[in-house]
């Protein structure tokens, strides 16, 4: 059963050494996210499954001890998704940012597994995925790794999407009040068309969520970049 799940944003430059002389502007996020994964904590769980988004071929599960790097980033950092046996495959990126998020906070209070959803996904297989983690009595969190519109702006990734505040603000409001239903009924093709990478992972979520009884915080939304970034709590 899920007992307390965190969103958090996926963007590399989250760790402060990928971002460099930039690396104070995602500060409130930093803090922002080390306050949920403390509520991860308190909420006592058996088990922390850490999900993201990653292209078809990453998709899949991660055991503890898997590795991730920010090579591909410009920088020669390392982590791990706690303590283990090194896996096959390295984390897809957001994941190695939850990894890093982790490492950060020095989890310690469950182990650890990953799950990298293909971001293209349709909805009922992401709901499905999500009741799987949930199903049975062992006491599960979610680490939740997503981002939204990556069209906020002019100076955004994708340029700037009129829908794309919309789309945002909808997910705000979804996270703040725990409303899976609302997560579920984002439409696929709207996210993928605002590159809102969040959209998969998030959906997952609201597969585990659905019955749990859970009540959301939203502890931060901002666009920095022209992307948007969310950081919340379901307990």
């Amino acid at each position: 059963m899920l007992v307390a799940a965190a969103v958090c944003p996926a963007p590399p430059l989250l760790v402060p050494e990928v971002a460099a002389g930039a690396a104070a502007e995602l500060g409130d996020a930093r803090t922002a996210c080390s306050d949920a994964l403390a509520v991860l904590a308190a909420s006592r769980p058996d088990l922390l499954v850490v999900v993201g988004a990653a292209e078809e071929e990453q998709a899949g599960a991660y055991l503890q001890g898997a590795r991730g790097t920010f090579r591909g980033f410009g920088v020669d950092t390392e982590v791990r998704l706690g303590e283990g046996e090194e896996g096959p495959r390295p984390l897809p990126a957001s994941l190695a940012v939850g990894a890093w998020l982790l490492g950060h906070a020095r989890w310690g209070a469950a182990p650890l597994e990953g799950l990298a959803i293909d971001a293209s996904l349709d909805t009922a297989r992401c709901l499905e995925a999500g009741r799987e983690i949930a199903e049975g009595d062992e006491r599960i969190a979610l680490l939740v790794m997503g981002d939204g519109s990556a069209k906020r702006t002019l100076k955004a990734p994708g340029y700037l999407d009129e829908r794309a505040a919309a789309f945002d603000a909808a997910v705000g409001r979804a996270l703040a009040a725990a409303d899976a239903a609302a997560l579920a009924a984002l439409d696929p093709a709207l996210a993928a068309e605002l590159q809102a990478a969040g959209r998969a992972p998030w959906q997952v979520l609201a597969g585990a969520a659905q019955g749990a009884g859970l009540d959301g915080r939203l502890l931060y939304e901002e666009a920095p970049y022209g992307v948007g970034y969310f950081v919340a709590v379901w307990s």
